[in-house]
C-alpha cells in the first residue's frame, strides 16, 4: 500500500468525525461561537493527530475520531447553554489536540512509564497537597486550583497517575498475589500492602476533599485492574466493603455528602433550595421525551451548573432520549474498542495499562450519567469530552492518545501490504 493510500485510509475516520462536529456546531448561532480560525486550528490538529504514527504500524484509528466527535458535540452544547464558556472550551480543545500531537512519539514508548511507578504516587500526593494549600472550594468541595483566570483540576491528572502506578505494580506482583491463600494475612500483606497503601491514601485524601465521585471512580478502576491481574474476587469484595464503610462514614459526618445523598433520595423535599438543581434536571428530562424539544428550544439553562454537572440532561432535553442514547452508544463504542486494545496486548503491563484507562473512561461515564438520571447521588466529575472543563478535556485526550499508542502493532501483522 503506497503512502498516499495509507494516509487517506487513516484520515477517513477523522474526516467523518470532523463532519459530525461541523454539523453539530452549525446548529449553534454564529455569534455564540469562537472565531473561525479557532475551528480551523482544531480541524488541522485533529487531522495531524490521525497521522502521527509510524508508517510501518497499524493502530485502532477509530479511537481519536470518536473522541473528536464527542468533543465537537460537547463544544456545540456548551456554546448553546453557556456561551460565555464556549470560547474557553474551544481554546482548551486546541491545547488538548496540540498536546497529544506533540506527545505522540513519547506515548509510543509507553512501557517506559512502568519505570517510574512510585513516582506517580508521589506526584499524586504533591498534587493533593497543592490542592489542600491552594485549592478553591466550590459547592462544599475543594477540587480546583485557580491562577488568575485559569482553573486546574488536579484529580483529572491524578486518575491517570493512579492507573500508571497500579499497572506497573500489578504487572510485577500479579503472580504472587494470585497464588497467595486468601486466609494468609502475612502472604497477602507482603505484596498487597504497598498497593493498598498507595491506593488507600489517595482514597482517604479524596474523602477528606469530599470528592466521593472521584473516590468511587478510583475504586472501580482499582477493583477492575486487580481482578484482571489476579482473578482474586475476594480482594475486590474487601475493597468494595471498605469503600461502603467509608462512604457511610462520610455521609454521616460531612454535611456536603449528607446533603448530596438527601437531595438524591428526595429532591422535591426542598425544590426551591437544596433540591433545586436536581428537580430542575428531572423536569428537563421529562420535557425532552423521546424526540426532544429541539436544539435551542429547551430550557436547560434553568439548571444551575448545567455545563459541568448536568450536560447530559441538557442533551436529553433538546435531542430527546434518542439523541441521549446515541451519545451513550458513542461512549460504548469508545470503551468497547479500548477494552479490545487491552485484550490484544501480549504482555501483562500493556494489558493492565489499557484496562485501567478503559475502566477510567467507562466508569466515569457511568457515574456521571447515572447521577444525572437519578440512579445514584450526583458527583463532581465530568462527562468526558462533553462537559465544560479544560483539565478534563486535556486529561481525557491524553488518555485516548495513550490507548491509541498501546493499540499499535506492526502493519505486516494485520495483513496490509
Amino acid at each position: 500500500m503506497n503512502v498516499l493510500a495509507l494516509g487517506t485510509r487513516r484520515l477517513l475516520p477523522m474526516l467523518v468525525a470532523l463532519g459530525v462536529s461541523a454539523f453539530a456546531l452549525s446548529l449553534v448561532p454564529s455569534p455564540l461561537l469562537a472565531p473561525g480560525w479557532v475551528f480551523a486550528a482544531i480541524a488541522l490538529l485533529a487531522l495531524a493527530w490521525a497521522l502521527v504514527q509510524p508508517l510501518d504500524t497499524e493502530r485502532d484509528d477509530y479511537l481519536p475520531p470518536l473522541a473528536v466527535a464527542l468533543g465537537g458535540l460537547g463544544l456545540a452544547v456548551v456554546a448553546r447553554i453557556a456561551p460565555q464558556l464556549a470560547q474557553r472550551q474551544a481554546i482548551w480543545a486546541i491545547v488538548a489536540l496540540a498536546l497529544v500531537v506533540v506527545l505522540a512519539p513519547q506515548l509510543a514508548r509507553f512501557r517506559q512509564l512502568a519505570s517510574f511507578k512510585y513516582l506517580w504516587i508521589v506526584a499524586s500526593f504533591l498534587l493533593f497537597l497543592g490542592l489542600l494549600v491552594f485549592g478553591r472550594e466550590v459547592n462544599g468541595a475543594k477540587l480546583w486550583i485557580q491562577a488568575g483566570p485559569l482553573q486546574f483540576e488536579p484529580v483529572e491528572v491524578i486518575k491517570l497517575f493512579i492507573v500508571f502506578f497500579l499497572a506497573a505494580y500489578l504487572a510485577e506482583t500479579a503472580d504472587v498475589i494470585a497464588a497467595a491463600p486468601p486466609w494468609s494475612l502475612r502472604a497477602n500483606a507482603k505484596y498487597l500492602g504497598p498497593l493498598f497503601l498507595g491506593w488507600g491514601a489517595s482514597m482517604a485524601i479524596l474523602v477528606l476533599q469530599r470528592d466521593l465521585g472521584m473516590a468511587a471512580l478510583l475504586l472501580f478502576v482499582f477493583a477492575t485492574m486487580l481482578y484482571v491481574a489476579t482473578r482474586r474476587i475476594d480482594i475486590v469484595l474487601v475493597g468494595l466493603v471498605i469503600f461502603g464503610l467509608v462512604a457511610w462514614f462520610a455521609m454521616h459526618h460531612f454535611a456536603y455528602v449528607h446533603t448530596r445523598v438527601g437531595t438524591w433520595l428526595n429532591p422535591f423535599a426542598d425544590p426551591l433550595g437544596k433540591g433545586f438543581q436536581a428537580s430542575q434536571a428531572y423536569y428537563a428530562l421529562a420535557a425532552g421525551g423521546l424526540f426532544g424539544s429541539g436544539f435551542g428550544l429547551g430550557t436547560p439553562t434553568l439548571i444551575p451548573d448545567v455545563s459541568t454537572d448536568y450536560v447530559y440532561v441538557a442533551i436529553a432535553e433538546e435531542f430527546g432520549w434518542i439523541g441521549a442514547m446515541l451519545v451513550i452508544a458513542t461512549y460504548f463504542a469508545l470503551v468497547r474498542r479500548a477494552i479490545g486494545v487491552a485484550r490484544e496486548q501480549p504482555d501483562l503491563y500493556a494489558k493492565l495499562l489499557a484496562t485501567g484507562l478503559a475502566a477510567t473512561l467507562g466508569f466515569q461515564v457511568f457515574v456521571i450519567v447515572g447521577g444525572n438520571i437519578g440512579l445514584f447521588p450526583l458527583t463532581g466529575i465530568t462527562l468526558p469530552f462533553v462537559s465544560y472543563g479544560g483539565s478534563s478535556l486535556v486529561a481525557n485526550a491524553v488518555l485516548i492518545a495513550l490507548l491509541w499508542a498501546i493499540s499499535s502493532r506492526p502493519r505486516c501483522a494485520s495483513g496490509a501490504g
